[in-house]
């Protein structure tokens, strides 16, 4: 089938917005030489934001549909799509930024890390690095990617450590995050594109991919604690909270649980949890001495991201769906791994849902999807929650994607061992 002539400009316009993302560090660099304030620098800074590059370059594909089919084709053509997953970040990622979620987390890390038989330092990064990521598969992904790294922020990203420790943690933080949501059926966005249709309940995530991307955690983030063992040496305590706000009794904190539990259990019903969180906002005003402020903006230039990578993505079919068809399964899961990096693993595995698959070749493409979801920041939908949160700590220049892919190499390639030779 010949794409059209809107087809064709998506994937141009695709292709341009990937590149964007790979130069963000360099506009941040031209933004600089202008006043400070200035509209020069106010534009750079603004092409230097990576949650901005879909949704900007998204813009600019439906204004070439309008010169194509008037006002009414991006219309319809936005009509046509689902931004449930978008909205369902950007409340998932609101809520579990908060206060009350964040001592939770921290206080279930630190009780493991004081069972690990290593250094107190060493075995809170471990600990921080493993049981973050596997409670996405019950949090969800952008929630455990929130939460693990504001917590990374806090306690390493502000100290003095290298930029290769910087870079080797973030990479470790966007695999383990991509894999460490396959416990369960609900919480990964590349496998709730394709666990109802392919009917994969949580017995069959786990058989098949939870307790190999649980390996896989422990492996990489043992090898990298012990890689920088100088850098995580000394003593070690929690950093302390810099706002005067009182520590949430548990009251406030359980009801926080149940208003996460609720939005994951109606993550397909947009209508429904934006409700909730309409509720959930009222319940943090009232209990704002427990609070800090929720992150609506950082939270909603995500949601843009992947509301920009939806527009741009859906377009992609055309190329991508025979070529997922026509690839042996070898072939398609590291192909999958590859095009991960460029493309966003959920709508990878839902262009591979409308393809007629065997049982192993669906195997493939998931594990792929996963385990290249972390060499880029568009690999993955919870990626530009980290990459907003860390992006601070990196300098000026902000995270570098080359810097961020080789970060990324070593625990994804332990992920695709894991995945390709555990039974």
């Amino acid at each position: 089938m010949n794409p059209t002539a809107i087809q064709i400009a998506a994937t141009a316009i695709f292709a341009i917005a990937i590149i964007h993302t790979f130069l963000v560090s360099k506009f941040a660099h031209i933004a600089h030489n202008y006043p400070h304030g200035s509209m020069g620098q106010n534009f750079w800074h603004f092409m230097a934001e990576v949650e901005a590059v879909f949704g900007m370059w998204a813009a600019v594909f439906l204004a070439f549909m309008i010169s194509q089919g008037g006002f009414g084709a991006p219309v319809t053509y936005l009509e046509s799509l689902n931004f449930t997953e978008p909205g369902f970040v950007f409340v998932i990622m609101a809520m579990a930024g908060t206060r009350p979620v964040i001592k939770l987390a921290e206080k279930i890390i630190v009780f493991i890390s004081k069972l690990i038989p290593l250094p107190r330092k060493m075995a809170f990064y471990f600990t921080a690095l493993v049981m973050g990521p596997i409670l996405g598969s019950f949090i969800t992904e952008p929630a455990a990617m929130t939460v693990t790294a504001i917590i990374l922020l806090k306690n390493f990203y502000t100290k003095d450590m290298s930029a290769k420790f910087k870079y080797a943690t973030i990479g470790l933080l966007f695999v383990n995050v991509s894999i460490g949501g396959t416990l369960t059926h609900f919480a990964a966005p590349p496998v709730l594109m394709v666990a109802s249709k392919w009917g994969w309940g949580m017995g069959h995530m786990f058989l098949n991919f939870g307790y190999k991307a649980a390996i896989s955690c422990l492996i990489s983030s043992l090898t990298i604690a012990f890689m920088f063992k100088k850098e995580l040496q000394g003593d070690f305590q929690l950093s302390a909270d810099t706002t005067e706000k009182v520590l949430p009794p548990w009251w406030i904190t359980l009801t926080h649980v149940i208003f996460l539990g609720l939005v994951v259990l109606t993550a397909h019903h947009m209508v429904v949890f934006l409700g909730i969180f309409l509720f959930f906002l009222g319940f943090t005003t009232i209990t704002q001495q427990f609070q800090d402020e929720v992150q609506v903006k950082s939270s909603l230039m995500v949601g843009f991201f992947l509301a920009g990578l939806i527009v741009l993505g859906s377009e992609q079919k055309w190329w991508l769906q025979p070529l997922i068809s026509s690839l042996s399964d070898q072939v398609l899961y590291f192909g999958a791994t590859a095009l991960t990096g460029i493309t966003d693993n959920a709508a990878l595995t839902y262009l591979g849902s409308l393809v007629e698959l065997t049982e192993s070749a669906k195997y493939f493409l998931v594990a792929g999807a996963v385990t290249g979801g972390g060499l880029t920041v568009i690999a993955n939908a919870p990626n530009p929650a980290g990459y907003g949160i860390l992006k601070d700590s990196f300098g000026a220049e902000g995270i570098s994607p080359l810097g961020l892919l080789k970060g990324a190499l070593f625990p994804t390639l332990v992920a695709i061992l894991c995945f390709e030779l555990l039974p």
